[in-house]
């Protein structure tokens, strides 16, 4: 059975303890969050064998980051892609997802899983439509296969854009930026190649059956999510959200756990919107956003416009956060962009967190406060999102005699240092009394 069948009997999983430790909450509360659904712990039963580390997904639990990785057919390779894994997991992604292109998809994947102790993610239509000279071709029992593959390698969480419809299509005919999604746009030529409904939607059950014999957990995709400011919350976007709140449900009466994709580019005045009406609409099935980005026109630092609607997403419910690099929009991202992309993200769900009031999330933050007034630097470094970036910029700041352990900051210096001087004024004080 599924962690959302073994809730629903009352059993508490060695997953959802695993969870509840991680977590700082009680065993009971994370079953009867997954029996709800609204929250789901992506643990496909294979990757449980080799070691996976399940974790929770959904509003009741710390906002979670994904990182995408995966190698195109213009660049990068297996073992670049594991190096990215290695730099994600290292600096905080709390779930991958292997979006590989081109050749030796199967290969890529293997090695990520079996590196993997987190949840890896993926997008099957990629790998069903690479052998294909056009996705007309696609047969739909070829795309079933290929999940089910997946399914068999350990994959935890699938992204399949079952919620597009035929009749949804033409209203996004007057967009700026069409159907952004690729997953989105291969569903919606075959539509019009031949004038079918999708066949991930009429194959729906066929595919819980898979999701449910591996407890893989559905990331119903948003193909028509909005690629610009322009298009956010139009007709298009909600209509495809309503159907992804039918499809949860069906999931779930088949016992499959479901998470909603959200959207891409929104203006931060309509983020709160977006949040609530895909907790109404797919009754509070965990949000995974995808940013937002909440202005067009920053390209090299999409890192940053996105991490900016990631928090506010985050701050009204949304449970994970689709990480995006400095490369969004312009290339496949290096290694140092997998860093900047976690590590803005790790800050927008962190301060999410900590505005949302979650127990001991703002623990270190205090920590870190008292070790910079104590000029304790050792343990500023330690306890940041990024040591070996806050070391850096600390010893470039110093003279070449300087030791480091200086009681002030080299921004202001020893006669400025306002800290330096609090801590004068008060010995001061408690002199004179």
């Amino acid at each position: 059975m599924t962690q959302l069948e073994r809730a629903r009997q009352g059993e508490i999983t060695p997953q959802m303890e695993f969870v509840a430790q991680s977590e700082g909450l009680a065993a009971d509360v994370v079953r009867d969050e997954v029996a709800r659904g609204r929250m789901v712990i992506p643990a496909n039963t294979v990757h449980v064998e080799k070691g996976l580390e399940p974790i929770g997904i959904g509003v009741a639990a710390r906002t979670k980051i994904n990182a995408n990785l995966g190698k195109s057919s213009l660049s990068s390779n297996p073992r670049c892609e594991l190096e990215k894994l290695f730099a994600a997991v290292k600096y905080g992604a709390d779930t991958v997802m292997d979006l590989s292109t081109g050749a030796e998809i199967d290969a890529v994947r293997e090695r990520i899983i079996q590196a993997a102790a987190c949840p890896v993610g993926t997008v099957p239509i990629y790998q069903a439509v690479e052998p294909l000279d056009d996705v007309a071709d696609l047969k739909p029992q070829d795309f079933i296969d290929v999940v089910e593959q997946q399914a068999r390698q350990g994959v935890d969480y699938m992204t399949v854009h079952c919620a597009l419809l035929k009749d949804q299509v033409p209203l996004t005919k007057n967009r700026v930026t069409g159907i952004v999604s690729r997953g989105g746009s291969l569903a919606a030529k075959w539509m019009a190649a031949h004038n079918l409904e999708n066949p991930f939607y009429t194959h729906f059950d066929d595919l819980c059956a898979i999701m449910r014999q591996y407890d893989v957990t559905w990331s119903l995709g948003d193909g028509l999510r909005p690629g610009c400011l322009a298009d956010a919350c139009d007709a298009a976007q909600f209509a495809e959200l309503k159907v992804m709140g039918e499809l949860a449900r069906r999931g779930r009466q088949q016992g499959c756990q479901v998470m909603i994709e959200g959207p891409g580019h929104v203006p931060m005045d309509q983020i709160e919107r977006n949040v609530r009406l895909e907790r109404e609409w797919c009754d509070e099935a965990p949000f995974y956003v995808l940013g937002p980005v909440v202005t067009d026109v920053a390209p090299g630092y999409d890192h940053i416009t996105s991490a900016i609607g990631a928090a506010l997403a985050a701050w009204y419910g949304a449970a994970m956060l689709c990480y995006v690099t400095p490369k969004e929009h312009l290339g496949l991202p290096d290694l140092d962009d997998v860093r900047q992309g976690v590590i803005a993200y790790k800050i927008a769900a962190h301060a999410a967190d900590v505005a949302r009031g979650r127990a001991g999330a703002r623990d270190r933050d205090d920590a870190l406060s008292r070790a910079r007034f104590a000029f304790d630097w050792e343990t500023q470094f330690r306890l940041s999102l990024d040591p070996e970036t806050a070391q850096r910029m600390r010893a470039e700041s110093l003279a070449a005699s300087d030791s480091g352990q200086t009681p002030y900051c080299s921004m202001c210096g020893p006669k400025f240092c306002a800290m330096k001087t609090t801590a004068e004024l008060r010995q001061m004080v408690k002199d004179e009394g």
